[in-house]
């Protein structure tokens, strides 16, 4: 089986993916961040005969792509519009309730980027948008513009992890309204100038919009549901989550989370110890990055940190 629709897209890690996931004929998967459908046509591939996918997307335009990409694969392949953090839930509208492996591939796509009018990127001067889901309510202009100025510190801090956050803010609140992404990129830079402290080739404001976009999709809020729900998925094949991710707010909680309901979870001396069980055992103890090779042809791999744990079942009192 030939894949002759998939549009010009590199999906990260794709063959560190597959290898992951322990991919098998006949398996059962989830891909709770399906995109344009890259990683979840390569899993379905190496899947055959007989294995079956369900991808989730909150973003409806993906979504159809990735319906157009899957199209060969037919029934095998199923997709739903839906946020992962509720991928417990869509796996029981789909009479599913244990699969093979899980992939998490966080973070903003290439497609999101690129696509006008979405507002996730300063390259353009577009409205602030930066909804994943152009369903939901929330914009960034709105967060922008309605905040107040330690409201907006403590989430360009605490989610750029900007070291200038309240110089930012303030900027911020002085120049409103700001309804644009070159608005926004131009208070940004003439709040904190470029090149001091870091290099000329960063645009002083990507920490800033990295922030935005974090606070606008609650992206953290919904990874830290999705690694509550995946073990439930998981536990009775002995299945494999696979996560990516691109900053290290994201990694820090992956690796944390796979860290501490493992067998290698730090002992706390004078805590108690309510859940003494592991639940998962971890197949890298290091995330691993994407090859030189990779990231010549892709520079956007250069960023990407992938995480592996295999479920393990939960001793449960009679």
């Amino acid at each position: 089986m030939t894949n002759t629709s998939l549009p010009i897209h590199q999906p990260v890690m794709l063959d560190e993916v597959v290898e992951a996931l322990a991919v098998r004929p006949g398996g059962s998967y989830v891909d709770g961040t399906v995109g344009l459908g890259g990683h979840a046509f390569a899993i379905l591939k190496a899947a055959q005969p007989g294995g079956r996918l369900l991808g989730i997307d909150r973003d409806r335009y993906a979504l159809k792509h990735a319906a157009k990409n899957l199209g060969s694969y037919g029934d095998a392949a199923v997709l739903s519009y839906g946020n992962y953090k509720d991928m417990k839930d869509i796996c029981d509208e789909h009479a599913i309730k244990h699969v093979d492996g899980l992939l998490l591939d966080l973070g903003i796509s290439s497609l999101q980027l690129s696509q006008p009018g979405r507002g996730f990127s300063f390259q353009r001067n577009e409205p602030l948008d930066m909804r994943m889901d152009s369903d939901q309510r929330l914009t960034a202009a709105e967060m922008i513009n309605e905040s107040t100025e330690d409201e907006l510190a403590e989430i360009i801090w605490k989610y750029g992890e900007e070291r200038r956050s309240r110089r930012i803010a303030k900027a911020i609140v002085d120049d409103r309204p700001l309804n644009t992404t070159g608005e926004l990129a131009g208070v940004v830079e003439q709040a904190v100038g470029r090149g001091r402290g870091r290099s000329n080739n960063i645009h002083p404001a990507t920490l800033t919009f990295q922030a935005l976009r974090i606070a606008v999709n609650e992206e953290l809020m919904h990874l830290q549901a999705a690694l509550a729900s995946a073990h439930s998925l998981l536990e009775a094949t002995g299945g494999r989550l696979v996560v990516i991710s691109f900053h290290s707010l994201e990694d820090r909680q992956v690796k944390e989370y796979m860290r501490n309901h493992s067998a290698d979870r730090p002992r706390e001396r004078w805590v108690p110890d309510v859940d003494p069980e592991p639940c998962w055992r971890r197949i890298t103890r290091r995330a691993q990055k994407a090859s030189n090779y990779e990231i010549a042809r892709n520079p956007r791999a250069r960023s990407a940190r992938l995480r592996v744990a295999e479920a393990i079942p939960i001793a449960r009192s009679a």
